[in-house]
């Protein structure tokens, strides 16, 4: 058994305080030219948390966070961490109106937004009740207060109240299958066994150099984070990617340890610099999100060598390793096989695989996969009927359907919870039918995901029109623009006079993925 009792371990804030103090010189953060020390960083972050203390946030207050990558990103979260906040992250690719429904589900006071947002802020601010005082990092609207000028008017007094392990830290919003936002409850004790996590299985040490281009509102690039805070490794940081700068910055800064969906490892293969930058100083590409196709596998092991980690996990809480000895393209039939599996259970964590009963099914039989393990989530934010569905006793119940080989690997084969996966973002398709469903010509819809050699998945959308009616793309593209982030539109429609049915009544999306996949 697992001993999960959050007592006597650290809260982020004391890793913080602890680089600043052993570390202090150091280099903790890299963004372009700015280089940041580790006490630097601690000063400035413990700044902004008395400046938010000075606007009345309170213990386990909430602070909305909506920005690209950024080193006032990251101070933001460490105000959160030293002063016992809660960061609510907000991914800044969404539309204005399930911003807004994120925003009043959380009730932040306060909420902090890159200058590129004020647009859309101005939209929905009147509605945003809870916020108090809003935030820019940039150059503020009147209605705003520059991110700068609250810090630099702020005293540097240390947090007097007391952080303990099992306050939250995060609530990070992640579609439901209802098309609600779930908000997922994280905290000081979740994520510093996911830092910790980072280094048993991922390999990240505190000689290495990090490189983080992957969206910070996410998991995946907050957990690479707070495991190099935790190992005070040096962190270089892109407000996004870019192929060219990705591997200007690997060869020129040393770059040891890299993080990136599988879509974004292909994008950087297929560049033309990737034959000529000096990229010898890299040991280690993280990807998780989605498995690495074979081809794009293959070419990175034959430029870098054996350099990959794949990490299952979901916001929720981590999962399996497929770790980098077990990458073996060219190996027998049964190492071959690995790839297509996410991995083994690290002995930090207990997996399972169960029926509907919630009893353990033999190897090789589908079940739905249950996790045990300190990095899980606290539960859903204001949804307590969601998580008394995720979490029965102790067990996370994932969703994901999947089974085990004799050699303990996990492989998925189905998604409960019907979501596609396309360059890393995870799309519900209950949400884009919802989208879809609202249009007044469209009878019927049904979305399903199918592979793509770019994008891993792309969203595919049937639409039966209304008796008479005339659709066509443009009109669809137009209408989900204005109510469902870019990425998650459908990238293909087809046009039925009817959609396929299960002789259960309902839709037969086998049966779609297979006559347009």
């Amino acid at each position: 058994m697992l001993d999960l009792s959050p007592a006597s371990f650290l809260v982020l804030g004391d890793v913080i305080r602890h680089n600043a103090k052993r570390h202090a010189e150091d280099i903790a953060y890299v963004i372009g030219e700015r280089n940041v020390t580790f006490a630097d960083h601690y000063h400035r972050a413990r700044r902004l948390a008395a400046g938010l203390r000075e606007l009345g946030v309170k213990h386990q207050g909430r602070i909305a966070i909506m920005a690209m990558n950024s080193y006032d990103q990251i101070t933001a979260y460490s105000a959160c961490e030293l002063s016992g906040f809660v960061a609510a992250t907000v991914n800044y690719r969404l539309a204005a109106p399930e911003v807004e429904q994120i925003l009043l589900d959380c009730t932040p006071s306060v909420f902090v937004f890159d200058e590129a947002y004020v647009p859309m802020v101005e939209t929905i601010r009147a509605r945003l009740t809870s916020v108090r005082h809003f935030i820019c990092i940039g150059k503020a609207p009147a209605w705003a207060t520059e991110f700068d000028t609250l810090i630099e008017g702020a005293s540097d007094e240390e947090n007097p109240w007391q952080v303990v392990p099992q306050d939250l830290i995060h609530i990070i919003y992640t579609s439901g299958t209802t098309g609600r936002p779930k908000g997922v409850m994280r905290s000081h004790f979740a994520e510093i066994h996911m830092a910790e996590m980072m280094t048993t299985e991922v390999g990240l040490l505190a000689d290495d150099i990090v490189q983080v281009m992957m969206p910070l509102f996410h998991v995946g690039a907050r957990w690479v984070q707070l495991g190099a805070q935790l190992r005070a490794a040096k962190l270089v940081l892109h407000q996004k990617f870019d192929e060219a700068e990705v591997i200007e910055t690997i060869a020129r800064e040393r770059i040891t340890l890299t993080h990136m969906a599988p879509t974004l490892v292909q994008r950087m293969l297929q560049h033309p610099l990737v034959e000529t930058a000096d990229l010898s100083s890299l040991r280690t590409i993280y990807y998780s999100a989605a498995p690495m196709p074979l081809p794009t596998l293959k070419k990175g092991l034959e430029l870098f060598g054996n350099v990959f980690v794949q990490l299952y996990g979901m916001t929720e809480g981590a999962g399996t390793t497929l770790s980098k000895r077990q990458h073996r393209p060219a190996g027998m039939e049964r190492e071959r096989r690995w790839l297509s599996s996410v991995g083994q259970a690290p002995h930090t964590m207990q997996i399972r695989v169960v029926d509907s009963d919630g009893n353990e099914v033999p190897v090789g039989e589908p079940g739905e996969v249950v996790t045990r393990t300190a990095t899980r989530m606290s539960g859903y934010w204001n949804n307590s009927a969601a998580t008394a569905d995720a979490i029965r006793e102790g067990w996370y119940y994932t969703g994901d359907i999947g089974y085990f080989d004799e050699e303990g690997f996990l492989y998925l084969v189905d998604r409960k919870k019907d979501m596609i996966i396309s360059g890393g973002e995870n799309i519900y398709c209950r949400e884009v039918e919802d989208a879809l469903n609202a249009h007044e010509l469209v009878a019927e819809v049904a979305v399903f995901g199918t592979p793509d050699p770019e994008w891993g998945e792309i969203v595919v959308a049937a639409i039966v029109p209304k008796h008479g009616a005339i659709l066509d793309e443009a009109t669809l593209e137009s209408h989900c623009r204005e109510l469902i982030a870019s990425y998650k539109k459908p990238k293909r429609y087809v046009f039925l006079s009817e959609i396929p049915k299960l002789n259960t009544g309902k839709t037969n999306k086998i049966a779609l993925r297979k006559q347009f996949g």
